[in-house]
């Protein structure tokens, strides 16, 4: 257990959009992935709502994946590794109520499983697998969700039964909105949007505005500050000791799953290095990366 200093890595996006229909979710998401690639050709929409986004064909030449019924986790995150193979840079996922609440859903699956609370154990894994999909990719990944009015039947002081709105609510199960970077949601057929999640203190307790492509590019230069994992791959090329690469090992506790075949590449060249210049009979280096992590061994 060791205390170590916060550092700032560039991330990928984790996006989301709530709204009720014709809201303008599609056409929202659209203009924020091309703010944040500017490269229509880099846009995929992983699309659940009967070939809605071929209506705007016109904003530029992204791709459309659709998907039908059933809308099992599992189809969803095929969907994904298919944008993903293909170079994609921005994904949009539209819809992911139907996941959830879809013919072939989460919800559905459990009912056809006996619909008891026992149930959800075998249906809750394959959610969250779905889910870290969304957050492993390696894509910037914007998520679109249908939402609806809350109400609940409340008593007044007199005893009698009213009915209370309580706002909106999204239709996926609940605490999603906690995994996104900004969750946006929609609050009128005008395309006025608001942060109801905001990690980047760039849209929160801001008034209502219309999503375009500069909100993109906002967050694409938030997203874009702090160490890249391209600068930490030349700080191990530029390595020439194996003593240095434990200590980048350590440096970089965030990373260490990514650069550690790295690591273990350049920790290879300096040995072969080393044996071209120092007779057979000496002692070798100890091997101090090994296939759990960089170990000193005496």
């Amino acid at each position: 257990m060791e205390l170590k200093t916060a550092q700032r890595h560039q991330v990928k996006l984790r996006l989301g959009l709530s709204g009720a229909s014709g809201f303008g979710k599609t056409f929202s998401a659209l203009l924020l992935a091309n703010g944040i690639t500017n490269d229509w050709s880099k846009i995929a929409i992983i699309d659940t709502e009967n070939n809605s986004a071929n209506l705007y064909a016109h904003l530029g030449n992204f791709n459309v994946l659709s998907l039908d019924e059933p809308y099992s986790p599992e189809r969803y995150i095929n969907a994904i590794k298919t944008c993903e193979k293909a170079s994609i840079e921005v994904i949009i996922i539209d819809s992911i109520t139907h996941e959830w609440q879809g013919k072939g859903g989460c919800l559905q699956i459990h009912e056809q499983l006996g619909g008891r609370f026992q149930d959800w154990s075998k249906v809750s894994p394959r959610h969250q697998s779905f889910i870290d999909a969304i957050l492993q990719s390696k894509c910037h990944i914007i998520t679109t969700v249908r939402s609806k009015i809350d109400y609940s039947l409340d008593s007044d002081q007199n005893g009698r039964t009213k009915v209370v709105k309580h706002g909106t609510k999204e239709i996926t199960r609940e605490g999603f909105e906690y995994e996104l970077t900004v969750n946006f949601e929609l609050i009128n057929d005008k395309h006025l949007a608001k942060a109801s999640k905001d990690r980047t203190g760039l849209f929160m307790d801001k008034p209502e505005f219309i999503i375009n492509q500069s909100t993109g590019k906002k967050l694409m230069q938030w997203c874009s500050l702090g160490l890249s994992l391209e600068d930490v791959k030349h700080e191990i090329e530029s390595c020439d000791t194996v003593e240095g690469l434990r200590e980048l090992y350590t440096k970089y506790t965030s990373m260490q799953t990514k650069i550690h075949p790295l690591l273990l590449k350049r920790k290879q060249s300096i040995e072969n290095l080393n044996n071209q210049v120092i007779d057979q009979d000496n002692i070798v280096e100890p091997n101090i990366i090994t296939s759990n992590g960089i170990n000193s061994q005496s």
